[in-house]
């Protein structure tokens, strides 16, 4: 069955006023569209496998956690492992729902991704509403700033006082991504309202927070809870370390793709601005095919269990920068984008002459 059409074009249409002046609308389908259309349908069998291989795996493995506890610790940990694997998985089934494609049918999604909320601790309906405008805003160097990590172009660092400098500089080190970042973004973060949103989304987090703690509360009163956390933490920070550095680097690689207003367009956006991250196939499980990015970008419409076979069949569409488990760790040390190059440096290149 296909979805609803209305699905992908609704929650990006709502964001105009937040997300800035959009380009003009091509005045016919461009011509890669053709490419991803038949992809572009949700099967609830395969919806409903993903769900039950997923979930009640995850809370199994958290059960076995807790009965771990009464044993050596390092047995509580070894098991953290897998179940982060499965959160994560989870929450790209997550980020299906909120893009109306795990599912054929919009109430589906929209049910899935509030019961899922509560697994991945973010706020369905604000989520969705943020993770529209980064497909909307993505490589667009003038409307940066809303569900995209923060990228600054070499002037704009340059023209910064030395304060805001060290606050980037920060924000890019290894130790504030994948050490601290991973244990405030779902736990407290998330939290928050920091953008504007519709009052649909607004509402949402403050809904989500008071099921979180009702749930999670709960938990804690009938368990204990320093078990609760020590179950939970090391599952969360492995999780969020794992998604933070997806995304990571599926935008932030040396020669991705960003343009100004004019000179943005949303193909060149999906193929040169977002990477097809290679990984092994069972790490390719646990994160649901979401390193095929750039096909997702191309098109959020195609489902994650179709994303491989479109790339597999569209020769076409396998021009995308490809990194590997080795090639990704050089985007570690891509800071800024330089304007002039066109590719993303180093801050230690501000040290050298350009030229």
């Amino acid at each position: 069955m296909h979805g609803n059409a209305a699905a992908e074009t609704e929650p990006v249409a709502a964001q105009a006023a937040a997300a800035g002046p959009a380009a003009p609308a091509p005045a016919e389908a461009p011509p890669w569209r053709a490419l991803v259309e038949r992809y572009r349908h949700s099967d609830d069998r395969v919806a409903w496998r993903q769900l039950a291989s997923t979930v009640p795996p995850y809370l199994a493995l958290l059960a076995a956690m807790f009965i771990s506890l009464r044993g050596p610790s390092v047995v509580t940990l070894l098991l953290a492992v897998p179940a982060a694997g499965l959160l994560a998985r989870t929450f790209v089934l997550f980020h299906d729902c909120g893009h109306g494609t795990l599912f054929a049918s919009p109430r589906a999604n929209e049910r899935a991704g509030r019961v899922l909320s509560l697994l991945v601790w973010e706020a369905f309906h604000y989520w969705r509403h943020i993770h529209a405008v980064h497909h909307a805003t993505s490589s667009h160097l003038d409307r940066r700033g809303t569900g995209d990590y923060d990228t600054l172009t070499v002037t704009e660092y340059l023209a910064l006082p030395g304060a805001r400098r060290f606050v980037y500089r920060v924000s890019r080190h290894p130790a504030f991504l994948f050490g601290l970042l991973p244990l405030v973004k779902f736990t407290l973060y998330n939290r928050l309202r920091p953008r504007p949103a519709p009052p649909l989304a607004w509402r949402s987090v403050p809904r989500t927070n008071a099921a979180l703690l009702l749930l999670y509360g709960g938990a804690m009163a009938l368990l204990g809870w320093r078990e609760v956390l020590l179950v939970l933490l090391p599952v969360f920070w492995l999780a969020s370390l794992a998604g933070l550095w997806l995304f990571y680097v599926q935008h932030q690689f040396e020669h991705t793709h960003w343009a100004r207003q004019g000179r943005w367009d949303a193909y060149a956006a999906a193929m040169r601005g977002s990477s097809f991250y290679r990984l092994p196939p069972l790490l390719d499980w646990f994160t649901a095919s979401i390193g095929y990015h750039h096909i997702h970008h191309l098109s959020p419409r195609i489902p994650n269990y179709r994303l491989a076979q479109c790339h597999r069949e569209q020769p076409q569409l396998q021009q995308a920068p490809t990194l590997t488990l080795r090639t990704s760790l050089a985007t570690l040390r891509c800071h800024l984008w330089d304007e002039a190059q066109g590719r993303m440096v180093a801050f230690a290149a501000l040290r050298r002459p350009r030229g």
